[in-house]
């Protein structure tokens, strides 16, 4: 450390040369202000104005005590002095929590002289080391809590220890670290993360605050989630003299019905289960074992498929059943080979996968590979050594399952979300009391476009559907998913739905003509023949929307949801070309199409 840092730190020492900031802390639901966190800054013109370079100067001469002993009296100071409402969340260095000479009241002694009460204060434990004497931490949080503090563990998640820190010392508080929280409107896995530590905080009696909250999106998704308090530049920036007030549009936002739109996995996970599980323990045999030996094994086990073939834990190839059956069904064939090694007749070529192998990938390779990989199956390796087989039909079983599995969360053509992610935000929505509009898309004379044009187009116009109903929404608002074939369900929260719906229309009117030949173009349609081979002209494709406006407890359940915006569909559906069709349920229905 540089001697111009040593005397910057023995300055700031003598001259109480610290600075306080205080960052609001809000509750989610109602926006007030519920207390601030205290930070604290070295003079301006000093290198050690970074409170992370303050305390790296002080670590290296022993001198974090008497810094942090400083800092504390400066925050407590200042937030006497502007008599700031709520709590005040206190840093505190669980090394110095664990001093002894550190233990004797000299905080509570200093904030009774100041006129804070102890209950105002939380001590905030920033962690900033692996390994902790548990035990003695225990003490220490008693030793606080008896003087009437309570507890908070900042930057849960980031450290090396914070959750093993909240299972022992079951704190009142805990700060989810800011990496958790910016763009979580965005990432399904840090929305699981939250909601995880959410599901835990309120088994355990523990509150929640969110750290780094820097967007209007990223605030709706953790007040949905729960969460009970937060902190971030969105709601207030750290200041000498802070708000004591929420900005306008934070208040206003906070106050406003409805819910955010959560982030969606896409249908197939990449790192997905691994082939492990499709593992079978096959005896395997030697290559100095030879074909009337291997002949006879498949006698003795009339189930038995496939023998593979292991070299001192390596494998080499696999022995088909019938492949040998059929060699020894030819003349002298027995009597030539019967005595040779069982490498004659082996697969040389196996597929070999390692364990870890996600089914997925080893499903491309497999569809890649010739055929009779299908019907052999694969060897199973762990570090290049033989464990087992898999077979062909458990892995297609497991890929088919997992499809079917994942269009109920995403359907794989559009990557926009299925049933199951749709009712569970219908059942946000009706949750949350709020006026919702539903929009079932459908597209008509789509099957027989498909016919005459083929499945590969149809999948285009089905993606480009996606495409334009998704371009319309509004991603924080509003929420779009694939209920299967050419039907989507749009659920609205923006009030200008109407206007988003027009253009949607007017969209797909213009776009659906590159899909069509141009005589069909001029013609507005084509011929084919029908269900009954009859020849029948069919219009162009187009969209029809049908909706209807849900208010307050007007529904319960998304059964009632799902049933009324099908008869809504159909009312669409029934006027010719792209149209939009509104039933209001209590006044008139209404009826929009094309000019």
């Amino acid at each position: 450390m540089t001697i111009e840092g040593t005397d910057a730190l023995h300055d700031i020492l003598a001259g109480r040369k610290l600075s306080a900031l205080f960052q609001p802390i809000i509750h989610m639901h109602s926006g007030d202000i519920i207390g601030y966190e205290g930070l604290i800054r070295g003079p301006s013109d000093s290198p050690l104005h970074a409170p992370m370079n303050l305390f790296k100067v002080a670590r290296a001469h022993d001198l974090t005590l008497e810094v942090e002993h400083l800092c504390r009296q400066v925050v407590l100071e200042r937030f006497a002095e502007l008599q700031l409402p709520g709590k005040l969340f206190l840093n505190v260095s669980p090394e110095c929590l664990l001093l002894r000479n550190a233990r004797h009241g000299e905080t509570l002694e200093y904030i009774e002289h100041i006129g804070i009460n102890p209950d105002r204060v939380i001590i905030e434990l920033t962690e900033n080391q692996p390994t902790y004497d548990y035990e003695l931490m225990r003490e220490a949080v008693l030793h606080y809590r008896n003087m009437g503090f309570q507890i908070a563990i900042d930057d849960l998640g980031e450290g090396f220890s914070s959750l093993r820190l909240w299972s022992e010392l079951r704190p009142e508080y805990v700060k989810i670290d800011m990496h958790f929280i910016q763009g979580i409107n965005n990432d399904p896995v840090k929305l699981q993360f939250v909601r995880s530590i959410q599901e835990i905080a309120e088994k355990s009696g523990t509150l929640v605050i969110a750290e780094g909250i820097e967007a209007q999106t990223e605030l709706l998704v953790l007040r949905d989630l729960g969460v009970a308090f937060g902190q971030g530049y969105h709601l207030g920036r750290p200041n000498a003299v802070p708000a004591r007030a929420l900005p306008a549009e934070v208040v206003q936002a906070l106050g406003r019905n409805g819910v955010a739109v959560y982030p969606q996995r896409s249908s197939l996970e990449k790192n997905g289960a691994s082939i492990r599980k499709l593992l079978h323990k096959v005896a395997a045999v030697s290559p100095q074992l030879n074909n009337n030996e291997v002949y006879d094994i498949f006698l003795k086990e009339p189930k038995l498929m496939i023998i593979p073939v292991v070299d001192d834990g390596v494998p080499l190839g696999l022995i088909s059943r019938f492949e040998m059956i059929d060699h020894f069904a030819r003349p002298y064939q027995r009597e030539l080979y019967g005595k040779k090694s069982c490498s004659l007749f082996m697969d040389a070529t196996p597929l070999i996968a390692d364990h870890e192998t996600s089914l997925q990938e080893l499903s491309y390779t497999m569809v890649q590979s010739d055929a009779h990989h299908l019907f052999n199956g694969f060897i199973i390796t762990e570090h290049g050594r033989y464990l087992g087989m898999g077979t062909g039909h458990d892995l297609m079983r497991e890929i088919t399952q997992m499809q079917i599995n994942a269009a109920r969360y995403a359907n794989p053509l559009t990557q926009l979300p299925g049933n199951v992610p749709i009712n569970e935000h219908i059942d946000r929505l009706l949750h949350s009391g709020s006026r919702f509009w539903v929009c079932y898309c459908d597209l008509d004379h789509f099957k027989p476009f498909n016919d005459v044009y083929g499945y590969r187009k149809g999948d285009d116009v089905i993606q480009l559907t996606g495409e334009i109903l998704s371009s319309h929404c509004d991603p924080n608002r509003d929420f779009i998913g694939h209920i299967g074939g050419d039907d989507f369900m749009i659920l609205f929260q923006s009030e200008d739905w109407e206007t988003r719906c027009q253009a949607m229309l007017d969209d797909f009117a213009a776009a659906i003509l590159a899909y069509y030949s141009t005589g069909d173009c001029e013609r507005g349609g084509y011929i084919s023949e029908d269900r009954q081979g009859k020849k029948v002209f069919y219009s162009l494709i187009s969209l029809s929307l049908g909706v209807i406006k849900v208010e307050a407890h007007q529904y319960y359940t998304h059964h009632q949801i799902a049933t009324q915006a099908a008869e809504a569909k159909k009312q669409a559906k029934k006027i010719h070309g792209n149209s939009l069709f509104l039933d209001r349920r209590q006044g008139a229905a209404v009826a929009r199409m094309d000019a």
